[in-house]
C-alpha cells in the first residue's frame, strides 16, 4: 500500500474548513492535474469516517448527471424514493431533507463547471458537509483550500515508500532520488507513477530512469499508464489533457509561450513583450481567466508567474503541434536578447536586482535557442549572463558564459570574425580577474591580432585591447612592456573618441596607476585627477569609475604619506562602492582593504584589524581560495601581527601569501618580491638573521630587475638589508645600503617622507653605532 505523506497539515486545514455550524458547508480542494486532490478527499473522509454518522456519499462529477447521482445513491443506501412528479433537483432535495441522521459529508470528485452541480447541492441544514476537488476556481463564495506540489522532503519519503524491500536502492542513489523528485517537479502523481515503475523493474537503476525520462519526457512509459490499484486513473499526460481540451486556441498559445521561457518565474512584462500585437487586457483575462482559473499557471508574486516543471514539458509537448511555434521562438530570442544587450557592464547594485528575474530566461535562450538568434544577436544571451555575474564579482558564474559564447561564435562565425576577437578579449578580461594571467595572455595576444587585421590599426576595439594587454602585464608586474601599449591605446582612443570620451578617461587612469607602481609619483597624480575630473563630468558622482577614481588617487596620497588626503577619498571610494554594489562586492573589499592598510600605516592597529579579517574572509568567499587578492590579505594581516609583535601568528601568513603569490604569479612578479621582504623582516626581528638574509637579498634582487634601481621599494629592501647588517655588527656593509636608499627616498618621496626620515636616522645611528630604528 501506498503511503500518504507529505499532507498532513492539508488534512487538518481541510477538517478545520468543513467545521462551520450555522450552514452548508462548502469547500473545495483545487488545483492542477496530478496533485492528489482526489486522494486527499478520500483520506480525508477515512480519517473522519466517525465524524459523519449520516454516512458519506462520494460522487464523480464527470460521470453524468450529479442529481441523478445523489438520487441514485439515495435509492440504494438509504431506501427512498423521491416522488416521480418532482423534477430532478426537487427529488435531490426530497432526498436531503429526509437523509439519515448526523453529519453527511457529500464528496464531488473532479467537478468542471459549478453551475452545473449548484443545483443539486443541500439548500440549507449545517449537518451537510460539501467538499469539492476541482481544478478551476469555483468562486470567493466557496473556501478554498489550494494544494500545491509536495515538498522536496515529502516527495523524496514518497518516492522511498515504493522501496520499503529494498532501500538501499534509494540510499545508494540518494542525489539522483532527489533529482527525480526535481525533475518531476514535486508532484504526486508523477512521484507515485515513477515510484512504481521503479518498483516493477527491480534491475533498472535511478540514473537510468532519470535518463529516460529526460529523453522521452512526458511520454516516457513510467508516465503514461497508471496501475489498476491507483486513485489516479490517468498518467501524467492524459491529466493535463484534460485541462488543455478546455482552452480556446488563444489560450494554447499563450500556455505554448511560457513553456518556452525557463523553468522559473517569469515577469510577465516580459511575456507582454513578446506578443507586443496583442492587447494587454486581453492577455489579462487568458491569464486570470484561463490559464490561473485552470490551476495551468501559478502566481508567484506581483506580475511574476510561473508554470510547473511539468505543465511546462506538457505544454512544449504541445507547441511542436502549433503552429505559431516558430514565430513564438523567434519572438522570445527577440525579446531576451533586448534585455541581455542593456546589462550595463559596471552595473548597480539597484541595476543587478531589476535585471535578476530576466537572467534564466537569457540562459534558456543561450542554452537551447541560438538556432533562432540572428549573426550579429549570437553572443548577446552569452555576454548578458556573464556581465550580470562579472559585475557582481561571481567570476566562478559568469566563466562558463564566456567559454559557451567563444565557442559558439567560432562555430557559426568562424575562426576571424570580429565577435570571436570580442568573446577571446572577454575571457581573458575574465581570467586576469581571476588572477589567472598565464591563460589570459595569449587570448589577449589573439584578440589584439584579429582585431587590427579585421579593423585595422586605427579602431576603438584595437585601442581596448591594447589597453587590456597593458592592463595584463600591468598586473604581472611587467610595467616596461605595459607602458607603450597604455601610450598608444591613450594617443588612439584620444584620435579617435575625442579628449571627452569614459574610454579616455580608463585610459589615463591605468596610465597613471602603472606609474604609481614605478614610483613615477609625480607623473601620476596629475594624469589620476584628470581621469577623475573626466569621469565625474561624463558619468556623475554616482559611479562606479568615479569610486574607483577615488582609490587610486587616495593609494598615491597614502604611499606618499599624504594621509590626511588620502583617508577621506578612501572613505568615499567605500561609502559609493557599497551604495552602488552593496556589502559583499570584490571592489568593496578592495576598499575596505585599502582603508585598512591606512589605519595600520599611522599605527591605528585597533582598527585596522577586524577590518583586514572581515576582507579576507570576504575575498575567499567571493574569489576562493587561490586568487593573488586572497594573498594580498594574508599578506597585510600578517604585517599587522608583525608590527604588534605578535610574530607566532604573523609567520605562517606570510609563508602562505609568498606560497600562494608564488603559485599564481610566478617567481618573477613584484608581489612575490613583497612577500620574500616581509618574511625576511619577520626573521630579522625575531633575531634570525640567517634565515632573513637570503630573503632579503632575493628580495632586492627581484625588485631590482622588476622595477629598476630607482624605485622606492628597491629602496626600502636596501634599507631592511641594511638594518640586517647593522644589527650584526657589519657596519662597513650596511653602511652603502642605507646611503643608496636615501638617496632614492629623497628623490622619490622627498626629504620629510616617514620612510626618508627613518633611513637618515638608521644612517645616523650607524655612524655612531647605535641601533636602526625598525623598518
Amino acid at each position: 500500500m501506498v503511503e500518504f505523506v507529505g499532507r498532513e497539515a492539508e488534512l487538518q486545514n481541510l477538517h478545520e474548513m468543513l467545521q462551520e455550524n450555522n450552514q452548508v458547508v462548502i469547500a473545495a480542494i483545487a488545483g492542477m492535474g496530478g496533485l492528489g486532490k482526489t486522494e486527499l478527499a478520500l483520506q480525508y473522509a477515512k480519517a473522519h469516517r466517525e465524524n459523519y454518522k449520516g454516512g458519506i456519499c462520494w460522487l464523480l462529477a464527470k460521470a453524468g448527471d450529479v442529481g441523478i447521482q445523489v438520487v441514485q445513491f439515495a435509492r440504494i443506501h438509504l431506501d427512498l424514493n423521491p416522488p416521480e412528479d418532482l423534477d430532478l433537483p426537487a427529488q435531490v432535495q426530497y432526498c436531503f431533507r429526509l437523509w439519515r441522521e448526523g453529519n453527511v459529508l457529500l464528496v464531488l470528485d473532479d467537478v468542471g463547471e459549478y453551475q452545473q452541480v449548484k443545483p443539486y447541492l443541500p439548500l440549507s441544514s449545517s449537518r451537510f458537509k460539501v467538499l469539492i476537488t476541482t481544478r478551476q476556481h469555483l468562486g470567493a463564495s466557496i473556501k478554498e483550500l489550494s494544494l500545491d506540489v509536495l515538498q522536496p522532503e515529502a516527495a523524496l519519503e514518497l518516492l522511498k515508500s515504493f522501496f520499503k524491500e529494498t532501500p538501499q536502492r534509494i540510499e545508494q542513489e540518494l542525489t539522483v532520488a532527489n533529482q527525480l523528485c526535481e525533475w518531476l517537479g514535486y508532484l504526486p502523481l508523477g512521484l507515485e507513477l515513477v515510484g512504481r515503475y521503479l518498483a516493477r523493474k527491480q534491475d533498472l537503476s535511478l540514473t537510468e530512469m532519470l535518463r529516460r525520462l529526460e529523453k522521452k519526457r512526458l511520454e516516457q512509459r513510467a508516465l503514461v499508464k497508471p496501475e489498476a490499484d491507483m486513485t489516479a486513473q490517468r498518467g501524467v499526460l492524459a491529466a493535463f489533457e484534460l485541462s488543455w481540451q478546455e482552452l480556446e486556441d488563444s489560450d494554447k498559445q499563450l500556455g505554448c509561450l511560457l513553456s518556452l521561457f525557463a523553468a522559473a518565474p517569469i515577469p510577465w512584462k516580459l511575456m507582454e513583450q513578446c506578443l507586443p500585437e496583442e492587447d494587454e487586457e486581453d492577455l489579462e483575462e487568458i491569464r486570470d481567466d484561463r490559464l490561473l482559473n485552470l490551476h495551468l499557471l501559478q502566481r508567484k508574486g506581483e506580475g511574476i508567474y510561473q508554470l510547473h516543471p511539468l505543465l511546462r514539458e506538457f505544454f512544449q509537448y504541445k507547441l511542436t503541434g502549433l503552429e505559431q511555434a516558430e514565430e513564438l521562438k523567434r519572438s522570445l530570442c527577440r525579446v531576451m536578447v533586448a534585455v541581455a544587450k542593456d546589462i550595463p557592464e559596471n552595473a548597480t547594485l539597484k541595476q543587478i536586482t531589476a535585471v535578476s528575474p530576466a537572467i534564466p530566461h537569457i540562459a534558456e535562450v543561450a542554452n537551447h535557442l541560438i538556432q533562432y538568434l540572428s549573426n550579429d544577436d549570437l553572443p548577446l544571451p552569452f555576454c548578458g549572463n556573464a556581465t550580470f555575474y562579472n559585475g557582481q564579482g561571481l567570476y566562478n558564474q559568469a566563466l562558463p558564459w564566456l567559454k559557451q559564447c567563444l565557442e559558439v561564435t567560432k562555430k557559426r562565425l568562424g575562426e576571424e570574425h570580429p565577435d570571436v576577437a570580442t568573446s577571446l578579449n572577454d575571457l581573458a578580461l575574465l581570467y586576469n580577474s581571476q588572477g589567472r594571467y598565464s591563460e589570459a595572455e595569449p587570448l589577449h595576444v589573439q584578440a589584439l591580432a584579429l582585431r587590427r587585421k579585421l579593423l585595422g590599426e586605427e579602431h576603438p576595439d584595437v585601442a581596448q585591447s591594447l589597453n587590456n594587454l597593458a592592463l595584463l602585464y600591468d598586473s604581472q608586474g611587467r610595467y616596461s612592456e605595459a607602458e607603450p601599449l597604455y601610450v598608444q591605446a591613450l594617443a588612439l582612443r584620444r584620435k579617435l573618441l575625442g579628449e571627452e570620451h569614459p574610454d579616455v578617461a580608463e585610459s589615463l587612469n591605468n596610465l597613471a596607476f602603472l606609474y604609481y607602481s614605478q614610483g613615477r609619483y609625480s607623473e601620476a597624480e596629475p594624469l589620476f585627477i584628470q581621469a577623475l575630473a573626466l569621469w565625474r563630468k561624463l558619468l556623475g558622482e554616482e559611479d562606479q569609475h568615479v569610486a574607483l577614481s577615488f582609490n587610486n588617487l587616495a593609494t598615491l596620497y597614502h604611499f606618499q604619506g599624504r594621509y590626511s588626503e588620502a583617508e577621506p577619498l578612501y572613505i568615499q571610494a567605500l561609502a559609493l562602492r557599497r551604495k552602488l554594489l552593496g556589502k559583499e562586492h570584490p571592489f568593496v573589499a578592495s576598499s575596505l582593504n585599502n582603508l585598512a592598510l591606512l589605519y595600520y600605516s599611522q599605527g591605528r592597529y585597533s582598527e585596522a584589524e577586524p577590518i583586514y579579517i572581515q576582507v579576507l574572509a570576504l575575498w575567499r568567499k567571493l574569489l576562493g581560495e587561490e586568487h593573488p587578492d586572497v594573498a594580498i590579505s594574508l599578506n597585510n594581516l600578517a604585517l599587522l601581527y608583525y608590527s604588534q609583535g605578535r610574530y607566532s601568528k604573523a609567520e605562517p601568513l606570510n609563508i602562505q601569501a609568498l606560497a600562494l603569490r608564488r603559485k599564481l604569479l610566478g617567481e618573477e612578479h613584484p608581489s612575490v618580491a613583497a612577500s620574500l621582504n616581509n618574511l625576511a623582516v619577520l626573521y630579522r626581528s625575531q633575531g634570525r638573521y640567517s634565515e632573513a638574509e637570503p630573503l632579503n637579498i632575493q628580495a632586492l634582487a627581484l625588485r631590482r630587475k622588476l622595477l629598476g634601481e630607482e624605485h622606492p621599494d628597491v629602496a626600502i629592501t636596501l634599507n631592511n638589508l641594511a638594518v640586517l647588517y647593522h644589527l650584526q655588527g657589519l657596519y662597513t656593509e650596511a653602511g652603502p645600503l642605507y646611503l643608496k636608499a636615501l638617496e632614492i627616498f629623497e628623490q622619490r618621496l622627498g626629504v620629510n617622507h616617514s620612510r626618508t626620515v627613518k633611513c637618515c636616522e638608521n644612517l645616523a645611528n650607524l655612524r655612531d653605532r647605535l641601533p636602526p630604528n625598525p623598518e
